[in-house]
């Protein structure tokens, strides 16, 4: 997943908010959010050839989710990302999810990544070059993606032009999603899906071979919990309520992939 866009203690009734595109090579095949586990219960898209997931949340109300991160660090995959994002959806709160990531990267090596974890009362962004650090976040829209976090910014030096623009692509989507007034979660959620497949914001793609393969749309809080996902990309595909019933052959994400590799 390459673009995540978190609203953090900006809603009473929904204090994590979440609108997110993956990213991912259009051959790789996932099956839609449904029960990814029962104890604790956790709801997610599963990825069919790793095993685990890029997005989801849990009974605790924990949101987990991934994108890459661009680096020049020369590093070995010897885990998948996703299995990360599936421990850490075990977690009871965001802040006990650390205790999983740090023991997680001192046993095995990663691809670069940004994983975002929050709950109601903590949200941080970690973040995996061959060394894990924290950014801990502040009340408002976090926008992240493979080459910045927020204002931070990191140009990696095969990639210098591209990344730059993704990073000004992140910061139009979240001046874009600066909460309206009184706007509710479900009306910035909506919001926030039309910005996600306007190809004006440059994070719905469409490449050969690669390309926006899917959109999450999540609202948590002690009394709402909404799940919606577009299984191909958000400039043409709507967005549907999260089943928990089954997870049908019929479910897996349309055909429409990129890089990342979760």
């Amino acid at each position: 997943m390459c673009t995540l866009t978190l609203a953090w203690q900006v809603f009473d009734d929904a204090p994590v908010a979440v609108a997110a595109n993956r990213d991912e090579a259009l051959e790789r095949e996932s099956i839609s959010p449904g029960i990814y586990r029962e104890e604790p219960l956790a709801v997610a898209p599963k990825d069919t050839e790793a095993g685990g997931t890029w997005i989801g949340y849990n009974e605790h109300g924990v949101f987990a989710g991934i994108t890459n991160k661009w680096t020049d660090a020369e590093l070995v995959a010897e885990r998948s990302r996703g299995l990360l994002v599936a421990d850490v959806l075990a977690a009871d709160s965001a802040a006990t999810a650390a205790e999983t990531i740090e023991a997680a990267t001192e046993t095995d090596e990663y691809d670069g990544f940004n994983l975002v974890v929050a709950d109601e009362s903590a949200a941080y962004c970690y973040q995996w070059d061959g060394d894990l650090s924290r950014i801990e976040f502040e009340p408002g829209v976090q926008v992240i993606v493979n080459a910045a976090v927020n204002d931070t910014v990191h140009l990696p030096s095969d990639r210098l032009v591209i990344a730059r623009e993704q990073a000004d692509n992140a910061n139009a989507v979240r001046a874009a999603l600066t909460v309206d007034g009184d706007e509710s979660v479900s009306q910035w959620l909506e919001r926030a899906g039309d910005v996600l497949g306007d190809h004006e914001y440059g994070v719905c793609l469409h490449r050969d071979g690669f390309g926006t393969r899917s959109s999450s749309l999540i609202a948590l809080g002690p009394e709402t919990t909404q799940y919606s996902f577009a299984p191909g990309p958000p400039c043409e595909t709507a967005y549907e309520p999260v089943s928990l019933e089954s997870n049908a052959p019929s479910e897996v994400e349309a055909e429409c992939d990129v890089e990342g590799h979760i």
